[in-house]
């Protein structure tokens, strides 16, 4: 827990740091969570969670590009990794391309506004993968601040800043209409500030601290957890249609998010083993020439 104490922490930054920071700010905050919101705007809180999924298997190719993720195809756990990223793309394939019939029916209300937001689905799909793209980044640079400036409510404090000032100056570049700055109505604020306290504050925190302790992506693994408070969200309380293909779609980027996963673990199995063996080894040729 030395790295959520903070005192002392501000000195120890430089402008390397706070160029990472703000870079994490603009992938991580403002615009993984504009792109989102957008391709929710386009589709459904179940539709932009499924894709909030691919996130883990998006860090481990962009991980894998930056050459801080190894794949050695001789083993099973290599073999794992490739399987689980093919699975997750052919996942995520079904659920832009694929409907399917209706499985969960909405209210009319409800239809009329799926209705127009289903002509938007392609679009919706092409911003929610553009999120997951940026949030996987987040994932990636934070391990790398995480290393060097182990601090992290200091770190989530500077990261928030930025983002404020950047989301500020997104919104006057996409829309002008200053009285949306305006928030009117209970439900409005509440949404506002749980969005700042636990959203876009807490989460962050306990994620760096998770990025710092077990990388990149070990932590955005959890992601798919969203979905299923989503979901469960989504029929029970906006009262949404429910698709098989969806569901499909969500089922195989789960399941081939976690062969991912699996072939990570047995890769930290072999990292941690090769050492003990050094050691045994060693150890060995010691008796043999002592004898």
């Amino acid at each position: 827990m030395n790295g959520l104490h903070c005192r002392g922490s501000w000195n120890k930054l430089t402008a390397r740091l706070i160029g990472q920071m703000f870079l994490c700010a603009l992938l991580g905050l403002t615009l993984s969570q504009y792109l989102f919101l957008v391709g929710l705007d386009y589709t459904s809180a179940t539709f932009t969670c499924a894709f909030i999924n691919l996130v883990p298997v998006v860090t481990f190719v962009l991980a894998l590009a930056l050459r801080m993720e190894k794949v050695n195809l001789k083993r099973k756990s290599g073999k794992g990794k490739v399987i689980g990223t093919l699975t997750c793309v052919v996942g995520a394939t079904t659920l832009s391309f694929y409907k399917g019939m209706r499985l969960i029916k909405a209210g009319h209300d409800v239809l009329k506004q799926q209705q127009g937001r289903a002509k938007g689905l392609g679009t919706g799909s092409a911003f929610l993968f553009a999120g997951s793209i940026a949030w996987s980044s987040w994932f990636l640079i934070q391990s790398k601040i995480g290393h060097n400036f182990p601090y992290t409510y200091s770190s989530t404090s500077i990261m928030s800043l930025f983002s404020a000032v950047q989301s500020a100056l997104l919104f006057l570049i996409t829309d002008r209409n200053m009285s949306k700055w305006i928030v009117k109505g209970y439900l409005h604020i509440l949404s506002v500030v749980y969005a700042g306290i636990v959203g876009s504050g807490l989460c962050y925190v306990v994620m760096s601290w998770c990025v710092k302790k077990k990388g990149p992506v070990f932590t955005s693994a959890f992601s798919p957890l969203i979905q299923i408070f989503a979901g469960i969200f989504d029929v029970l309380v906006l009262h949404e249609d429910v698709y098989l293909g969806s569901i499909l779609g969500s089922i195989v980027v789960i399941v081939g998010m976690y062969i991912l996963l699996w072939g990570k673990s047995k890769d930290e199995e072999i990292c941690e083993a090769l050492p003990k063996r050094i050691m045994d080894a060693d150890s060995g040729q010691r008796e043999v020439t002592n004898h």
